[in-house]
């Protein structure tokens, strides 16, 4: 395994991850549409302080990708106060995105319908190995 260069950070590696493989299946990554599931600290839990998921989000968008945020533990409120982001809890599992990152390992995303939320090529990305490895294109 690479060693990640300490001013560079895990949120930028994670990102910069999930772009490369968008760019092996030949989506174009400014654009396109990025499930980010989860939010909080850790699972399970409505605490977003401290939060990592943010750095992953802010390289993201360094790309021009529109990030959708949904985590049901979230404050909606708290996360847009606190890191200036929208977390679209209701409206995310209504579209279709062209990469889905798994952030954070909430019960609830056990049980979520990926493909319904996929496009026809999109890659799914599991950061915390929650899903089944049939369904992701790539894991930390």
């Amino acid at each position: 395994m690479a060693t990640i260069p300490r001013l560079y950070g895990m949120g930028a590696y994670v990102a910069d991850e999930l772009v490369k493989r968008m760019l092996i299946k030949g989506i174009a990554v400014a654009g396109s549409d990025i499930l980010v599931l989860g939010f909080t600290f850790k699972e399970n839990c409505p605490d977003v302080r401290n939060t990592k998921v943010i750095d992953i989000v802010r390289r993201l968008k360094e790309f021009k990708v529109e990030v959708c945020i949904h985590d049901p533990w979230a404050n909606p409120e708290e996360v847009k106060h606190e890191y200036n982001v929208e977390c679209q809890n209701g409206e995310a599992k209504s579209r279709k995105y062209d990469a889905i990152l798994l952030a954070v390992a909430h019960d609830e995303f056990k049980s979520i319908e990926l493909k319904s939320l996929c496009k026809p090529e999109s890659v799914v990305y599991d950061i915390k190995s929650m899903l089944p490895l049939e369904l992701v294109d790539g894991r930390l």
